[in-house]
């Protein structure tokens, strides 16, 4: 599904997207950016500290020169990495996802979870990368993704289903057993995160076959 292709009305989707704080800012960054000929997918909802974002699916609008890009100021230019990396292009996802996963900024971090929910390998491997304080007890990365997680369980939980989904898909001839891709590495770091700041075990949201498919890996 789709919204209308009035550009106004993708304008303010893509605002949707982050804090009101940041409403500066991102008319900055919309003001450079090309249009799209095609509307952006209909956004998920996910909340960033008390307050509802509504962050498009996908975007397809083409990438700026660079000559653009060189005025604006750093949160203007992580605003541009968060709305590229929701583009239909994996590739201008992955090089968008690489300038912001390192960022502290709780308002990014939708952005890096939904792409560890995503069916490209080399983009989970740049968010291993990107997060690896994320194992780390009582950093701050550990800290601010918990605390995301915790607000928005549902969200979590969906991400949980789409990385077994793809796995199973396309890459369990590479990982059998799926403790080992990837994707299921970066779900233990985040249930971890969330669990050291609730202080309990977080619970698996994991389709039926996830079961009966770790089974089979450990007998072969």
């Amino acid at each position: 599904m789709q919204l209308p292709r009035d550009p106004s009305s993708a304008a303010h989707v893509l605002a949707a997207a982050f804090p009101a704080c940041l409403a500066d800012d991102v008319q900055r960054v919309l003001a450079v950016m090309p249009d799209a000929s095609t509307a952006p997918l209909l956004p998920f909802e996910v909340e960033v500290q008390g307050e509802t974002v509504a962050i498009p699916s996908r975007i397809y609008n083409d990438e700026l020169d660079a000559g653009l890009e060189a005025p604006l100021t750093g949160t203007q230019r992580l605003v541009l990495h968060c709305l590229y990396s929701r583009h239909s292009d994996g590739l201008v996802r992955q090089r968008h996802l690489e300038q912001l996963v390192a960022s502290s900024e709780p308002w990014v971090v939708p952005f890096v979870v939904q792409l560890a929910g995503e069916y490209v390998l080399e983009i989970l491997e740049a968010i291993s990368r990107g997060l690896c304080e994320l194992s780390s007890p009582g950093s701050a990365q550990r800290q601010l993704y918990g605390e995301f997680i915790a607000r928005n369980p549902a969200f979590f939980a969906r991400t949980e289903r789409r990385v077994v989904s793809y796995w199973s898909c396309y890459y369990r001839w590479k990982y059998e057993a799926f403790g080992t891709y990837p994707g299921s590495v970066l779900l233990e770091a985040f249930r971890a995160a969330v669990a050291e700041q609730v202080d309990r075990p977080w619970p698996r949201h994991t389709p039926p076959p996830l079961a009966d498919a770790q089974e089979r890996g450990a007998g072969r």
